[in-house]
């Protein structure tokens, strides 16, 4: 599960992270982001095609690392 607040909170920490993970996201989408995670996974879904699911799962394996 992710954790939305915390990922929220150090957004500016991890702007980095997610850039180098998700190269296909441009500085634009990470302003839009702000650290929300449905944000997130709408953008992932935007860029790389994939299901709602897929994104999700990504973005929890994801969070599971920091």
């Amino acid at each position: 599960m992710v954790n939305s607040d915390r990922i929220k909170g150090k957004w500016a920490q991890l702007k980095g992270s997610v850039k180098a993970k998700w190269g296909d996201l441009t500085d634009d989408d990470l302003a839009e982001i702000e650290g929300e995670t449905e944000k997130l996974m709408g953008k992932l879904q935007e860029r790389y095609g994939i299901e709602r699911e897929e994104a999700k799962r990504r973005v929890d394996e994801w969070s599971k690392s920091l």
